[in-house]
C-alpha cells in the first residue's frame, strides 16, 4: 500500500511541474509517466485521465466525509460535526501544502480545470445538506437553511483556502478554517435557534365606526370586511 501511494505521489508531482512549465494541453500521459520512472500502464493504474493526477482523491475523501457524518453521535449538534467534516477535507490539502499549492497555480490558468475542481468539491455541500435533513428534518423551511448552511460552510472553505494557498500555503490553515467557520455559524444561530419557536400571538385591536340603529348583521359584516 505503501509504495503504491509513493507511485501516485510520484505520478502527481511529475504532472504538476510539466503542466506548470509547458503547457495542460501540450503535456501527455506518456512524458508524465517518464517523468516518474515508471511504465505508460501504470499511470494508468492510478488515473483515469491525466486531469486526476492533479487532484486529491475526491472520492475517498467524500466517503471519509459521509462515514463520518453517519457515524456521528446524536449528542453531537449537527453543526459541530459539520464543521469537523469541513475541517477534514481542508487537512487533505494542508497535508501537503506545495502540492495544495502547485495545483492551485494550475487551476487558475486552465479553466476546465477549475471547473472540474468546482464540481468535485460541489459533492461535498450536497454531502453536509443530506446529513442535516437526515438529523434534523427535511420538511420545509428546515431544508432551505440547511442549504445555506451547508452553502455557508463550503463557502467559508474555500475562501479560506484559497486566500492560504495564495499565501503560499504558510500558516496553520486549520486554524484559520476554525476561527472563520465560529463566526459564520455564530452569526445564523440566532436564525437557527428561532426556527420551531411558535410566534406569538399579537393582540390586535380593531375599533369599527358606525352609525347608531346600524343592523348586527352589517356591523359583523364591516369587522370581517376589516380583518
Amino acid at each position: 500500500m505503501a509504495v503504491r501511494r509513493d507511485v501516485r505521489r510520484s505520478l502527481t508531482a511529475a504532472a504538476l511541474d510539466l503542466f506548470l512549465a509547458q503547457g495542460f494541453d501540450e503535456t501527455t500521459v506518456d512524458q508524465i509517466a517518464e517523468a516518474a520512472g515508471v511504465a505508460r500502464r501504470t499511470f494508468f493504474r492510478h488515473f483515469r485521465v491525466k486531469e486526476d493526477a492533479i487532484f486529491p482523491d475526491h472520492d475517498a475523501v467524500l466517503r471519509e466525509i459521509v462515514g463520518h457524518l453517519e457515524a456521528a453521535s446524536p449528542l453531537v449538534p449537527p453543526l459541530t460535526a459539520v464543521t469537523e467534516a469541513a475541517l477534514m477535507v481542508v487537512d487533505t490539502y494542508a497535508t501537503d501544502p506545495e502540492t495544495s499549492v502547485k495545483r492551485y497555480e494550475l487551476t487558475r490558468r486552465v479553466p476546465s480545470l477549475r471547473e472540474h475542481e468546482i464540481g468535485a468539491t460541489s459533492r461535498y455541500q450536497r454531502a453536509f445538506t443530506a446529513f442535516l435533513n437526515e438529523r434534523d428534518g427535511a420538511d420545509e423551511p428546515r431544508r432551505l437553511r440547511h442549504e445555506v448552511i451547508s452553502a455557508a460552510v463550503v463557502t467559508t472553505h474555500n475562501h479560506v483556502l484559497r486566500a492560504w494557498l495564495r499565501g503560499g500555503g504558510t500558516g496553520d490553515v486549520r486554524a484559520e478554517l476554525t476561527e472563520a467557520l465560529s463566526g459564520i455559524l455564530a452569526g445564523l444561530q440566532p436564525w437557527l435557534d428561532d426556527r420551531d419557536r411558535p410566534r406569538e400571538v399579537e393582540d390586535d385591536v380593531l375599533i369599527v365606526v358606525t352609525r347608531r340603529g346600524t343592523p348586527l348583521w352589517k356591523i359583523a359584516q364591516e369587522i370581517e370586511a376589516a380583518g
